[in-house]
């Protein structure tokens, strides 16, 4: 069975299959990450934060466990679901197209663990920051933590398989028209899969047109979850700050 889709995240972050094959996410990591974003923007006592693109939630109920009031937003309503059993007073979760602004605003909007550049049409790009700056306060901050696309595209693995709860995943990447492609195929319960992820290899003088465009100042970026200065040669990861 093949499973292709014009969206092709709708469908593949839906799938069970896309968790189990990212489980071994370091969420030590991703909990420093949030310790030092938080502790740099000086986000208020009880401050709100808008999770956009949270997945299953996991920096959600973790930037709630810190005390913020917390709202996470994704497009797989699986994900939203299974977010839901942490919910309480100050951690909700809903269902949300980030290329358009959520119905409130927040101390910090944080786009996290390269959810952008998904798009197939250019302007839902332009849409998305234009809707995180409809979603600040007087006082707020956004943040995308992307790839480094360079030091990704300069050190690109062609293939490998990565081996999880028994299912083996073949990974093949390359670089097509602008996006990094990385074609998935695995065997589970005696069905064959094929899946395809597609992000923009968005660089950071691609940004700062978007920002420019959306009217939105970049502040500061930085390379590493440690909040070290960015290298586009070195560097992983590309962590942007605007308002």
């Amino acid at each position: 069975m093949t499973n292709t889709t014009e969206q092709w995240f709708a469908s593949w972050f839906d799938t069970p299959f896309y968790h189990i094959l990212y489980k071994d996410r370091d969420h030590n990591e991703a909990q420093g990450f949030m310790d030092n974003l938080t502790s740099y923007l000086n986000i208020p006592e009880h401050g709100t934060i808008l999770d956009l693109a949270c997945g299953k939630g996991r920096h959600s109920v973790y930037l709630n466990s810190l005390g913020f009031d917390v709202t996470g937003v994704d497009l797989s309503e699986n994900s939203i679901n299974y977010a839901k059993q942490f919910e309480n007073e100050t951690l909700h979760f809903d269902v949300h197209d980030m290329c358009k602004p959520y119905h409130k605003t927040f101390d910090a909007v944080f786009n996290l663990f390269t959810s952008f550049g998904y798009f197939d049409k250019e302007e839902d790009n332009l849409k998305t920051i234009k809707a995180i700056k409809a979603n600040l306060n007087d006082v707020g901050f956004g943040v995308i933590d992307f790839m480094n696309s360079d030091y990704v595209v300069n050190n690109l693995i062609a293939e490998n398989v990565k081996s999880v709860d028994g299912i083996d995943f073949h990974q093949k990447r390359t670089l097509e028209n602008g996006y990094i492609v990385k074609d998935i195929s695995f065997t589970a319960e005696n069905t064959d899969y094929q899946y395809q992820e597609r992000v923009r290899a968005f660089t950071l003088t691609d940004f700062q047109k978007l920002f420019e465009k959306a009217g939105v100042y970049l502040l500061d970026v930085f390379g590493d979850y440690k909040l070290q200065k960015f290298d586009k040669n070195t560097s992983e990861r590309l962590v942007m700050i605007f308002k």
